[in-house]
C-alpha cells in the first residue's frame, strides 16, 4: 500500500524534477519512479511516508505550472470495500466516528493507522463495494470540527477475481505468497509454480510474504494417532497438503491438550486441519469415545477483537453461515508467556472446517494489517521487546519458530530479559489455561473498565505529555484508554501519578508504552530496568484474600512475578469500601501481579454473589 499515483503532470516534468520535489518537501527520494505521459508511479518505504506524501503534495504543490494530484495507486478491480480516511480531528471520540461511518453502510472493520501526523488516520472496510462507493463520495471533503476529511481507496485483495488456471490459487494477489510458502517448507514437495501462476503474478501487485501459521489445540490422547506408526500418518498429511506440521508433544508434560502448528498456504492449512479432524474422529470411533471433539484454534489476543467484530458481528455471521457454535476463552486466561486465546468451534466436521476457513481469513487480514503497522512502531519504544510485550500480533509467527509450544516463554530481544524463567510450578499456574471458556464477546456487555494508578518520575511528565499534549493523546488513542496525569500535591514531589482507565488490553498497551517511553528518554540507564510503582484498588473484603493466611498468597505472588506486592494494613476503606494494593516492579512483573490480583477480586465477587443467592461463602483468614 506504499505505491502512489502522481497525476496532472506537465509533459515537461522529468524524473529528476519529481525527485527534487520530494527532497524539498523532506520526503524520501524514491528509487522507483515510473514516469508516463502526464502521470507517474512512485514507491515509498512504508505507509507512513505514503500518507505524508499524499497530505503534503496533493492539491497543494504546483510543478511546471500545474497543481499535482497524489493518491494511492490502486488498480480498478481492487477498488472495492476498503477505504482510508485521513485528517480526522485528533480528539474525535470513536463512538462519533463509528456512527458517522455507519450512515453509509455496514462497517465490518475500522483500524487506526499509527502515524506521526497530528490528525488521525483510519482504514475502513465496508460490507459491500457499493457501500464503500457511497461512503467515499459522501465523506470526501466533509467538514467536521474545522477538519476536512481526505478519503482514498486502498487495495482490497479480496476483490480480485479468482484465477481460472490453477485450482490451488485463491484470491488475486495470493499466488506468489502461496508458492513461496510451499517452497520454503522442508516437508513440502511439489511444483513451485507453472505458467498459469506466472501469468497471474504479472497481473497482480506483489503480495505480502509473511507466514501466518494455523495453530490448533488437540486432546493429548489423539496425538499418537495423528503422528501414526513411525510417523507415517503425519508424513502423509504433510505430503498431501504440502504443509509443515509441528506437533509440540513433549511440552507441558501431563497437559490434557497439545498445540499443533501448521505452516502452509491458506488452503494447505485448511486441508491439513480437515485431515487432523478426520484422524481424531476415526480414533474416537475406534476407541469408543462418545464426547464431541470440537475444533480448537489458537489466536494471538491482539487479533481476536477484530475476529469478533463490532458487537460480535463477524462471529455471528460465521456462526450463521457455517452452522457452528463458537466460544472464545476468557481474557483472564492470558499471561505474559501465553498471549493466545482459544477459539472453540462446535458442530459437524464439515461445519467446523468451513468455520476454520472464515476464522483464519479474518485473523490473517488483521495480522497483515499489523505487519504494516509494526514497520512504523518498532522505533517508537526501543526500550521494550514488542514481540514479548504482545502489543503487536507479529509476536505470533515467532512463537512456533522460536519457542513453538503454548505457554513457553518468547525468545527475548537482545539486551532485554523477561522477568523470570519458567518452572514446573509456574507452568502449572500459567501454562495451558483451564478448559472453561466463556461465550465470545458479541453480547451487549462492554469489557470491564479497570483503573490503575501508575507513578512516574516528576521529570518524565513532559515526555509522557509531549508537545501540545500530542504524545499522551496518541497513546490514549492507540491503547483505547483514558490517560490523565494528576496534579502535583506539592512543588517538590519526586513522583507524579498517572491515572489509566480502560479494559485489560488497554491497560496492557498503555502501561507498556509508558514503561518504554521512560527507557527511551533515558530516565533509566541502559543497564537499568524500568521499575515503577503501581496502585490498584480492591474491595476491602478481598484484601484478606490477596494477603492470604499468614501472608501466604502475597508471598507466592511475589515469588511468581518478581514484583513487590504490599497491602498496607492501616488503611481506612474509601467511600466505595475499597483499599489500595501497591505493586512495584518492571513491566512484566507488574502486569502479571495485576492480573493475578484481579483474578482474586473476581473470585471474591462471585462468592459474594452466591452468598446473596443463598449459598455458603468460604471464610479466609488474613
Amino acid at each position: 500500500m506504499n505505491k502512489l499515483y502522481v497525476g496532472n503532470l506537465s509533459p515537461s516534468v522529468t524524473v529528476e524534477d519529481l525527485k527534487q520535489l520530494f527532497g524539498e518537501r523532506k520526503l524520501p527520494v524514491a528509487d522507483q519512479v515510473l514516469l508516463k505521459s502526464g502521470y507517474a508511479f512512485v514507491d515509498f518505504p512504508d505507509q507512513n511516508w505514503a500518507i505524508k506524501a499524499i497530505e503534503t503534495l496533493s492539491g497543494k504543490v504546483e510543478l511546471h505550472g500545474k497543481v499535482i494530484e497524489v493518491d494511492y495507486s490502486v488498480p480498478k478491480k481492487l477498488r472495492s470495500r476498503k477505504l482510508q480516511i485521513r485528517n480526522i480531528p485528533p480528539h474525535l471520540q470513536w463512538e462519533v466516528l463509528d456512527s458517522l461511518l455507519a450512515q453509509y453502510g455496514t462497517v465490518e472493520n475500522v483500524e487506526q493507522v499509527n502515524t506521526d501526523t497530528e490528525t488521525a488516520v483510519v482504514n475502513v472496510t465496508y460490507a459491500t463495494k457499493e457501500e464503500a462507493k457511497v461512503a467515499i463520495e459522501k465523506l470526501t471533503g466533509q467538514q467536521l470540527e474545522d477538519y476536512s476529511f481526505h478519503v482514498s481507496y486502498i487495495m482490497d485483495t479480496d476483490a480480485a477475481p479468482p484465477p481460472q488456471h490453477s485450482p490451488r490459487m485463491r484470491r488475486g494477489g495470493r499466488s506468489s505468497r502461496e508458492q513461496d510458502a510451499s517452497s520454503s517448507s522442508s516437508s513440502q514437495p511439489g511444483p513451485s509454480g507453472g505458467p498459469a501462476s506466472q501469468r497471474h503474478k504479472q497481473q497482480q501487485p506483489p503480495p505480502p510474504q509473511h507466514d501466518f501459521p494455523l495453530r490448533l489445540l488437540v486432546p493429548t490422547q489423539f496425538v499418537g494417532a495423528i503422528i501414526g506408526k513411525e510417523g507415517l500418518t503425519i508424513k502423509n498429511v504433510t505430503k498431501q497438503t504440502q504443509s509443515k506440521v509441528d506437533i509440540h508433544r513433549k511440552e507441558n508434560a501431563g497437559a490434557a491438550e497439545k498445540p499443533i502448528t501448521i505452516h502452509s498456504t491458506p488452503e494447505g492449512c485448511s486441508a491439513a486441519c480437515r485431515m487432523i479432524l478426520d484422524i481424531m474422529q476415526k480414533e474416537a470411533n475406534d476407541t469408543k469415545i462418545t464426547e464431541e471433539i470440537p475444533l480448537k484454534i489458537l489466536a494471538h489476543n491482539s487479533l481476536v477483537g477484530r475476529l469478533i467484530g463490532k458487537e460480535g458481528r463477524n462471529l455471528k455471521k460465521i456462526e450463521e453461515e457455517t452452522g457452528t457454535k463458537i466460544t472464545i476463552s476468557s481474557l483472564q486466561d492470558l499471561t505474559i508467556y501465553n498471549p493466545e486465546r482459544t477459539i472453540t468451534v462446535k458442530g459437524s466436521l464439515e461445519a467446523c472446517c468451513k468455520a476454520e476457513v472464515e476464522i483464519m481469513r479474518k485473523l490473517r487480514e488483521a495480522y497483515e494489517n499489523d505487519i504494516a503497522a509494526i514497520n512504523q512502531q518498532t522505533n517508537l519504544i526501543p526500550g521494550l521487546n514488542l514481540n514479548a510485550l504482545g502489543i503487536f500480533s507479529t509476536g505470533l509467527p515467532m512463537m512456533p519458530h522460536a519457542a513453538g509450544p503454548r505457554g513457553a516463554p518468547p525468545v527475548p530481544a537482545a539486551g532485554y530479559s523477561p522477568f523470570l524463567s519458567p518452572s514446573s510450578h509456574l507452568s502449572g499456574l500459567y501454562g495451558v489455561p483451564p478448559a472453561s471458556a466463556i461465550s465470545h464477546q458479541h453480547t451487549s456487555s462492554a469489557p470491564e473498565q479497570e483503573v490503575v494508578y501508575l507513578f512516574i518520575p516528576t521529570q518524565a511528565v513532559g515526555a509522557i505529555i509531549g508537545k501540545k499534549g500530542q504524545h499522551i493523546k496518541q497513546l490514549a488513542r492507540f491503547a483505547g484508554a483514558s490517560i490523565k496525569i494528576a496534579p502535583a500535591e506539592s512543588p517538590d514531589v519526586t513522583q507524579r501519578m498517572v491515572i489509566i482507565t480502560g479494559p485489560p488490553e488497554a491497560q496492557f498497551k498503555a502501561q507498556g508504552r509508558i514503561f518504554g517511553k521512560l527507557k527511551e528518554e533515558n530516565f533509566f540507564t541502559a543497564k537499568e530496568e524500568v521499575k515503577l510503582e503501581t496502585h490498584i484498588k480492591v474491595p476491602s473484603s478481598a484484601a484478606g484474600r490477596v494477603i492470604g493466611k499468614g501472608g501466604k498468597t502475597v508471598n507466592e505472588l511475589q515469588n511468581l512475578t518478581s514484583a513487590e506486592v504490599i497491602v498496607p494494613r492501616d488503611q481506612t476503606p474509601d467511600e466505595n469500601d475499597e483499599v489500595f494494593v501497591k505493586i512495584s516492579g518492571h513491566f512484566f512483573a507488574s502486569q502479571t501481579a495485576q492480573r493475578k490480583i484481579r483474578e482474586i477480586i473476581q473470585q471474591v465477587k462471585q462468592q459474594e454473589q452466591k452468598h446473596q443467592q443463598g449459598g455458603p461463602v468460604p471464610r479466609h483468614s488474613k
